[in-house]
């Protein structure tokens, strides 16, 4: 699925299943409490924090990519309901990086 295919996607699920879109402000909301989650299992598996429980531990692993897909649905709301292309605007930043940064990270010797 493309990026244009998500966003297509996406927008006829909260059009027929999910009734319509949240407002923008609660999107924006929800965006952060997903991005807590999924940073919140990130200091769990890769970083030092631990898990309360044995239970949530084996469970972790599985739910990152849920977590992760929570994200970039609501990115995805939000792109639509503001009119963004995130296929055209992820292009673009891909160009303004490479331009910007095509010295910045050779040069880099904590990446080396």
């Amino acid at each position: 699925m493309t990026i244009r295919e998500a966003q297509a996607t996406v927008d006829k699920w909260i059009n027929t299943i999910g009734i319509r879109y949240y407002n923008e402000l609660t999107n924006t909301a929800i965006l952060m409490e997903e991005v807590g989650e999924v940073a919140r299992l990130m200091a769990r598996l890769y970083g030092e924090q631990s898990f309360k429980t044995k239970e949530k531990e084996l469970a972790g692993a599985k739910d990152l990519p849920d977590e992760m897909a929570d994200v970039l649905f609501v990115l995805i709301c939000l792109a639509n309901q503001t009119g963004i292309d995130l296929t055209e605007a992820l292009e673009k930043n891909l160009e303004k990086k490479s331009i910007r940064d095509r010295a910045r990270h050779a040069n880099n010797q904590k990446l080396k």
